[in-house]
């Protein structure tokens, strides 16, 4: 039986410490509480910042006073806040008022885009931003002249969607003397036509060479930035997050000063989990760095108890680390299995030390070489330290070897999924598929075999590489489709597609748990009043509808963050 879309008998509500009416109450459900059974109720009392009880209409009656909020459901869904467990809210804040290309998909619009920008800026130094898609152009490779013919005269510098590659025009490229004689770094590449000259394409950590050329945004840029993510974040119904990178990483200037800054005012609404950025240039000398940034930036609804460890790049640029080589354009096998950014050994060692220091660990491991370097540095701190609830997480998945999937259970690391991506797609198709080979391209974001193994599953989004929305992640783990893509496609590997319980479960109380927010995920009497108000029930609809469904209201600690005009 799914207890996801079946009514469980009726809970006694439940009071917690207080007397007296409730602020908020609920009324007229369905609730699903994302509890261990799935129970659905239709009433929800809210006191302070926490909720008081969980039953049914009559049930809270007894709650409502003269001064009490009462939100009537009217049918309407209620559920625990969304979390983001993988997220850059300052950069896509940022991005927003960039070059933003990330509405569109063709050559032919970012031209326009890009002249447009240009033209309306005359005053900036540098034309920046980005979000452009890599199946905009062919292999994924667009080019110095193409942006030439569009602005000569300054530099410009557009990163990708995914934020592994950047584009630069001539300017660019001169002001970073990069040339046929510059050697790619250790950890990215530097794109060349046939002659050896570069193309102004920069993968991974080539990107650097130019982008530390860019002038940093202000701390008055970065805290507007935040601020404009967070008010677009609660109106996707995202109560808290782990923002994947504190620290002066690929992505710029060091978000933690803007968070810092909001929560000094006031103004920080959400509850945030910060990872701080471990540098794979250094060693061990940072780890008292580490322990030093988590004590000076805890505090209120912002705590830095995560280190983010980047131990790869991507698969469409083939530096996504391996087991087997990549495949060349003719089906062959290549020399190049990708980049390990961190010797495995090394690995081990960092993510044992940092264990034991109480720190969580946050890896990006999307290869299948990858996700196995990141378990086994879990297992070495395990079996050091023995088993401590510091919850290390894995971001991306988007190749796990078989023999791995069980690991995640075995050792308690979380599978952080991005489920968005988990699509038939051009740049699957045609960038990635490929390359991989029909066996590893079988083993893409194995969702439905990570859930029946039992591990942990959580969710996040990647924004500003893809879309912040929580409703459409849904869909996608449970259609294995793209919300607005022909009812023709294909099922992208329907075995791996999971239940809308379970997706919804992995981006509530599955986050939570990554984010060490335990009194919230889940609606029950003494957590915190962390809610959504949806505009439907989709468990009651179709599943090819989830991505319909709009998210109306939200709420964290009881107090309304956010209220669509038709609320």
């Amino acid at each position: 039986m799914d207890l996801s879309t079946t009514a469980a008998p009726e809970p006694t509500p439940e009071a917690v410490t207080g007397d007296g009416p409730a602020d908020l109450v609920f009324v007229s459900g369905p609730v699903h509480t994302v509890d261990a059974a799935r129970t659905r109720a239709s009433a929800v009392a809210v006191r302070g910042d926490r909720i008081v009880a969980v039953g049914h209409d009559a049930d809270v009656q007894g709650l409502i006073g003269p001064a009490t909020d009462v939100v009537d459901l009217r049918g309407k869904l209620l559920v625990p806040g969304f979390q983001d467990a993988h997220v850059h809210p300052v950069g896509g804040g940022l991005e927003l008022a960039l070059c933003d290309l990330s509405a569109a998909d063709t050559a032919e619009a970012y031209r326009d885009l890009i002249g447009a920008y240009a033209a309306a800026h005359p005053e900036a130094a540098w034309i920046t931003g980005g979000g452009w898609s890599l199946e905009a152009f062919p292999g994924g490779m667009p080019t110095r002249e193409f942006l030439d013919a569009l602005v000569p005269d300054r530099p410009v510098f557009l990163v990708n969607r995914d934020h592994h590659g950047g584009w630069a025009n001539s300017r660019a490229l001169e002001r970073a003397g990069i040339t046929s004689r510059t050697p790619d770094p250790a950890d990215g590449r530097i794109e060349r036509d046939a002659d050896g000259h570069p193309t102004g394409m920069l993968q991974e950590g080539a990107m650097q060479l130019v982008g530390d050329l860019i002038p940093a945004a202000t701390l008055a840029e970065q805290t507007a930035g935040l601020l404009r993510a967070q008010r677009l974040l609660h109106a996707y119904g995202v109560t808290a997050w782990q923002d994947a990178m504190l620290g002066r990483g690929p992505g710029g200037a060091d978000p933690a000063p803007a968070y810092t800054a909001i929560r000094d005012d006031g103004k920080l609404t959400a509850r945030v989990t910060g990872a701080l950025w471990w540098e794979r240039s250094r060693g061990l000398e940072q780890i008292p760095e580490l322990i030093a940034r988590r004590k000076e930036l805890t505090g209120g609804r912002l705590r830095a108890t995560s280190v983010k460890i980047m131990q790869d790049g991507i698969a469409e640029n083939h530096t996504a680390a391996m087991l087997t080589p990549y495949l060349t354009a003719c089906g062959c096998a290549s020399d190049n299995s990708g980049i390990s950014f961190i010797d495995p050994e090394d690995l081990r060692t960092y993510v044992t030390l940092l264990d034991a220091e109480g720190f969580q660990v946050h890896f990006h491991a999307l290869g299948d070489r990858a996700v196995r370097e990141a378990l086994d540095a879990v297992e070495a701190a395990r079996r050091t330290n023995g088993w401590r609830d510091t919850r290390p997480h894995l971001a991306h998945l988007q190749v796990v070897h078989p023999d791995d999937v069980p690991r995640f259970r075995r050792l308690g690391a979380t599978a952080n999924i991005q489920a968005l991506w988990a699509a038939h797609e051009p740049q699957m198709d045609e960038l990635t598929i490929p390359f991989l080979g029909a066996q590893r391209a079988a083993w893409q974001y194995p969702f439905g075999d990570l859930l029946r193994s039992g591990a942990t599953l959580a969710a996040g989004s990647d924004w500003p590489v893809s879309s912040p929305d929580p409703i459409a992640a849904l869909h996608v783990a449970v259609n294995r489709r793209v919300p607005d893509g022909p009812p023709s496609a294909p099922v992208f590997l329907p075995e791996q597609r999971i239940d809308l319980g379970s997706a919804l479960a992995a981006y509530t109380a599955g986050s939570a748990y990554a984010n060490h927010l335990d009194d919230t995920g889940t609606i029950q009497p003494g957590k915190l009043a962390d809610l959504v108000v949806l505009d439907r029930d989709p468990f009651d609809g179709p599943t090819e509808e989830i991505a319909t469904t709009r998210v109306l209201q939200t709420f964290v600690g009881g107090s309304r963050v956010y209220a669509a005009e038709d609320a």
